[in-house]
């Protein structure tokens, strides 16, 4: 029985060996027919790839072909051009060296005309040369003079000659220019009158302050003048109470001091608690109140102009001009208005018109110290101007405006024309009756006291004087040193505003009768 199992066994193990061996053998055998079949795949897409790349490079090989049958056709015809190109170049350029040749050819030919002409010439200025040295010697021999002599004589004639000429010349460019100039400033001045478009009232300094009765001008002056005696120590004004009815005057140097007395006159008269102790409390509401008015004035009048960048100070005089005139006319007004000329006189001209308003404004700040500190209105304003560091053409403005000292700018100049036409147009500044026509007899008088003259007569309220002269003792020559001498002593003698214009007029007549 054992032995058949193992019999049994053997046999199962020989079985599943010769199972293996065989599916060994049909795995190797499939796998090898699959390698045959891939490698024969392989053959014919290598071979497909082959046939592919053979069609590829006939079709490139056609195409290059082609390509250089065209670029060679291209080339054959721009060849063909360029050939006749230069043929034709070769052709102009033969056409040009046959020109050139004839014209070589005509040039020579009048080469030789020309040596034959220069030597003709040559022998004629040798015959002019021996003739002019006969005729030379026969006029020294004549004249008396040599040639380097007569060459001198000649010459100093032409010079004179020249001088005067150019003398000549000279005077009538100088006069045409003159007018031209004088012409342009006109116009210029016009058209800046015109754009400024200012007040042409003058103003009146006088105080006056209004009482609604008679009784209030008693309680003003108090018990034994109490009252009116504080009111001018606080202000420094004096008080006029006279028979005016319901009038009183303010009088006093400082029209700040006369502006805080009829301000707090006013406040009082309204309140009508009159005493020293309400005075006083008054007169400190007053001042304050006018402070503020001249730093709204200030700067009011730098909003009007542009000009910017002033000192506070420097803003706060600007205003204390409100309450300061000359000759009647407002200071501030004419500060502002002689800023408006300058700006505009200086567009017109090509100047800087912000440095020329900001000269025009300053020119008569001093003006607002001469009350407090001893010195010209020119020298404070010099002081004021170098204290806040303004620029040289301002501070040479100030102080050259009144011809002081030399204008060394153009700015200087534009200042001194704004701040005459400001002050010498009609109404700007008052005058009384009496000051005008003394003013006018004077002017007469100086031209009457010369030699010659024979009638004067100041017209365009004394801006002009027309000077008749006697036409046996004047001549037309001599009449321009008479307009000049007159206009000096004109100046020297006289304070006047703006220019005065001096016309000369000489009048010859002939009279003759028909019988």
């Amino acid at each position: 029985m054992g032995i058949y199992i193992a019999v049994g066994a053997v046999a199962l193990i020989v079985g599943l060996l010769l199972g293996a061996a065989i599916g060994i053998a049909y795995r190797r055998n499939v796998a090898e027919k699959e390698i045959g079949s891939a490698e024969e795949q392989a053959a014919k897409i290598v071979e497909d790839a082959i046939k592919a790349a053979e069609s590829k490079k006939k079709e490139a090989l056609l195409e290059a072909k082609e390509e250089i049958l065209r670029n060679r056709t291209e080339t054959e015809n721009e060849l063909k051009e360029r050939r006749k190109e230069v043929s034709r170049l070769e052709r102009r350029i033969q056409q040009k060296e046959e020109s050139l040749d004839s014209k070589t050819d005509a040039l020579e030919k009048k080469n030789e005309l020309l040596d034959q002409k220069i030597k003709e010439t040559e022998e004629l200025r040798d015959e002019v040369k021996k003739t002019l040295e006969s005729h030379i010697a026969i006029l020294e021999k004549l004249a008396g003079f040599t040639k380097e002599q007569a060459k001198d004589e000649l010459l100093s004639r032409v010079e004179t000659a020249l001088t005067h000429e150019k003398a000549l010349k000279i005077a009538q460019f100088d006069e045409q220019f003159k007018e031209e100039a004088d012409e342009k400033a006109k116009n210029i001045l016009s058209l800046a009158i015109q754009r400024c478009a200012a007040d042409h009232v003058s103003e009146i300094t006088i105080s006056t302050v209004q009482l609604p009765n008679e009784d209030m001008k008693g309680r003003i002056i108090g018990r034994e003048g109490r009252n009116i005696r504080a009111i001018e120590t606080l202000t420094g004004v004096d008080l006029i109470i006279d028979d005016t009815p319901e009038v009183i005057t303010i009088s006093g140097f400082d029209s700040v001091r006369r502006e805080i007395a009829r301000i707090a006159l006013e406040k009082l008269i309204a309140d009508g608690r009159i005493h020293p102790a309400r005075i006083e409390e008054m007169v400190e509401k007053a001042r304050r109140e006018v402070e503020t008015t001249i730093k709204q004035a200030g700067e009011k009048a730098i909003f009007e102009t542009g000009v910017h960048g002033l000192h506070p100070d420097v803003i706060k005089l600007l205003g204390r001009l409100k309450y300061r005139t000359s000759y009647g006319q407002n200071v501030l007004r004419h500060s502002i208005e002689v800023s408006l000329l300058s700006g505009i006189i200086a567009d017109e001209i090509g100047a800087d018109s912000t440095v020329a308003k900001r000269a025009g404004l300053l020119h008569d700040i001093g003006k607002a110290l001469t009350q407090e500190v001893e010195g010209s209105h020119i020298q404070l304003g010099v002081e004021v101007a170098k204290k806040h560091k303004e620029s040289k053409e301002v501070i040479n403005a100030i102080e050259a405006h009144h011809g002081d000292v030399e204008a060394e700018y153009l700015i200087s100049f534009i200042v001194q024309a704004a701040d005459a036409i400001s002050a010498a147009r009609p109404g700007a500044r008052r005058e009384d009756l009496e000051n005008y026509i003394k003013r006018l007899q004077k002017l007469e008088e100086l031209a009457n006291d010369f030699k010659g003259v024979e009638k004067t007569f100041a017209i365009q309220a004394g801006r002009e004087i027309r000077v008749m002269v006697k036409p046996e003792e004047v001549t037309d020559d001599q009449m321009t040193i008479l307009a000049h001498e007159i206009a000096v002593k004109i100046e020297s003698e006289m304070d006047y505003p703006g220019q005065i214009k001096v016309h000369v007029i000489r009048e010859s007549r002939t009279i003759d009768f028909a019988k």
